[in-house]
């Protein structure tokens, strides 16, 4: 079976699956049709139609699948125009500007279709790696996490080249629904939800930009471990450090190297029966680090072919998908209320307060300066 698929949105990231099928990285597709507004390159490469209307594309029934990858005000409501017609949709992040928007999409899945999100780092070998650690549960009990992420730093000119990216209208949010979102998602799917959250945000405070580009949040979990997190696109060279530390030891990663520290024995162990009033438990410390390449993108659009073709689970469902966006919309309500946010996250709380900024938000008027895209150095 070769499933026929229509791209949404011909960006791009729209452009890079493409270019991942045609250059037979994806296997088990054909590109069928395209939608895009403006002139397409592909279609006329191809040899395929081209509409400018979406909805037509979904309507004449020349694909089995869609990829959405469109700006994010746009995702729900194509979402739920290509779900309702029975077609598989997988949707570039985030799922949708909040986490009602995403739960309204999942409401029209039927048992036979396949939804699924661009959750690309959960192919990175070293996240699989430390989601592997922690499953095996070598940290023991949760004590606290740490990530700082401030290497997501963005020049003025990526903002202001878009007509939506970085308002509340167009995007509902910046740093931590377009960059972070990633993080995020890593974050809970190796760790689990926090039960609170206390977030503090700075608007427009490198660039301008009326959404989020700095932010720090505090969160607590059930057993009472602890986390904060920190994320920039304002800072350069940026600092990318994730530690998870546990009563057994910890998991290290600085953006190149991911160590494990075993307590032998486990510091709770160690405390209870040492007589050596300044000492520590020993340590040995073993690199897993991971060098092996992956192309994200690929992996996640192959998967979701194979979900189709032969029922393989899902790595991004697109379910998965609101636990990120819960996470980055309660960071944002806490900021915004100056409380902290007890999860799960009041959705509909979210939105109204959302849309009250967004009735007062609108999109920008492109710049239409020459720009330098190298995807490439986009991903971290």
């Amino acid at each position: 079976m070769t499933l026929r698929l229509g791209i949404i949105g011909v960006g791009n990231i729209g452009l890079q699956h493409a270019n991942n099928i045609l250059s037979g990285i994806v296997q088990g597709c054909i590109v069928t049709a395209v939608s895009a507004r403006g002139s397409c390159s592909l279609a006329e490469q191809l040899n395929i139609p081209q509409y400018s209307d979406y909805k037509e594309l979904i309507d004449k029934q020349v694909c089995d699948a869609v990829i959405v990858a469109t700006p994010t005000y746009s995702h729900l409501e194509i979402g739920c125009y290509a779900l309702s017609r029975g077609l598989h949709v997988l949707m570039e992040k985030p799922i949708g500007l909040s986490v009602a928007e995403g739960e309204r999409m999942l409401e029209l899945v039927q048992p036979e279709q396949v939804f699924g999100l661009m959750l690309n780092q959960r192919t990175d070998p070293v996240f699989v790696a430390m989601k592997k650690k922690m499953d095996e549960n070598v940290l023991g009990c949760l004590q606290r996490i740490n990530w700082t992420m401030t290497n997501w730093f963005r020049p003025e000119i990526y903002f202001q080249t878009s007509n939506w990216r970085a308002t509340w209208a167009g995007e509902g949010g910046g740093l931590l629904v377009n960059q972070c979102i990633h993080n995020l998602d890593i974050l809970q799917w190796i760790c689990g939800m926090p039960r609170s959250i206390q977030g503090f945000c700075g608007f427009g405070k490198y660039h301008n930009i009326e959404v989020e580009d700095e932010a720090t949040a505090f969160f607590e979990y059930e057993n009472g471990a602890t986390g904060s997190f920190i994320g920039s696109t304002g800072e350069a060279p940026g600092v990318n450090r994730f530690d998870i530390i546990g009563d057994r030891g910890m998991l290290s990663y600085d953006g190149e190297k991911l160590l494990h520290f075993e307590n032998r024995p486990s510091t709770s162990q160690f405390s209870q029966t040492t007589s050596e009033m300044f000492g520590q438990p020993e340590v040995c410390i073993t690199d897993l680090s991971v060098r092996s390449p992956v192309n994200q993108h690929a992996t996640i659009l192959q998967n979701f072919i194979n979900a189709i073709s032969s029922n393989e689970s899902l790595i991004g469902p697109a379910e998965e998908g609101l636990k990120a966006l819960a996470i980055a919309n309660a960071i944002l309500l806490s900021a915004w209320d100056s409380e902290q946010i007890q999860m799960p996250l009041d959705s509909a709380r979210f939105h109204k307060t959302l849309n009250e900024r967004r009735s007062q938000s609108q999109l920008r008027a492109a710049s239409e300066a020459e720009v330098n895209i190298d995807m490439e150095a986009s991903f971290r």
